[in-house]
């Protein structure tokens, strides 16, 4: 208990020092308001128009959880197959990485030409973006087995599927866990982006027009409850973790 206090009690100081000096500096007239409001005027606008910015949350919320899910499990399904068919992670995996090197923004005013304006596209866009972390995680999992219980096993008459069902994928859940965090954080920031390109709900659309509109709080208070879900959402999978996993691989102990 008092090791977790030591985490999260210096960056809270850290942060607190922020907002303060951050309120004394708009306060007293070094930046214009509408450039950079103050943590005050952030909090009594989002408190002015709470029930509006918390429909636009549930919407973006409801699509970074749906493509987060799809992406994880098209990852993990991804990844047995690469790792169990012969050939299979030589042939596709180059073209996996070449994927990610073509930026979300370009790729979005792509899916909504093929898809049109509907849920669709904002789900396809999440999901190719958590299923990479999730993938390549499980990957390196599969691949960092114990080489003498794999051994044993084999002396013992295991199979290839065997193989992997009684010890490669148990071996590689932590390292599935470390790409469902890097995901989970992930799917807020691609909902949003998915959202400024077409969409007439959700964070994104929110920041769009209060952008056009110039009203710097209310895309500071979208900012700060994006980031806030993000947290959530990844301290939500570290908890399920812990529940699940006692053990760890020695590499990762190490680590």
């Amino acid at each position: 208990m008092a090791s977790n206090w030591r985490k999260i009690v210096p960056p809270a100081i850290v942060l607190a020092l922020i907002v303060i000096v951050w309120q004394l500096v708009v306060d007293g007239g070094a930046v214009e308001r509408w450039e950079l409001p103050s943590p005050t005027d952030i909090v009594h606008e989002a408190a002015s128009i709470a029930p509006r910015l918390l429909d636009h949350t549930s919407a973006t919320l409801q699509l970074a959880l749906i493509g987060f899910m799809i992406g994880a499990a098209a990852g993990i399904v991804l990844a047995a197959f690469l790792h169990l068919i012969p050939g299979a992670r030589e042939a596709i995996s180059p073209l996996l990485i070449l994927s990610q090197n073509i930026p979300i923004i370009v790729l979005a005013p792509l899916l909504v030409l093929w898809f049109g304006f509907g849920l669709t596209p904002k789900i396809v866009l999440v999901t190719l973006v958590c299923f990479f972390p999730v993938a390549v995680s499980m990957l390196t999992g599969l691949r960092e087995r114990d080489a003498r219980l794999a051994e044993y096993l084999r002396m013992l008459g295991a199979g290839r599927w065997r193989l992997f069902a009684s010890l490669e994928l148990p071996y590689s859940i932590p390292y599935v866990f470390s790409g469902l965090k890097i995901a989970a954080t992930y799917s807020m920031t691609s909902a949003v982006v998915a959202e400024w390109v077409g969409a007439d709900r959700g964070l994104g659309y929110f920041m769009q027009l209060s952008r056009k509109g110039f009203m710097a709080p209310r895309v500071f208070a979208a900012v700060i409850i994006i980031v806030a879900i993000s947290l959530a959402l990844y301290s939500v999978i570290v908890l399920i973790e812990r529940l699940m996993i006692r053990w760890r691989p020695k590499k990762e102990e190490r680590a």
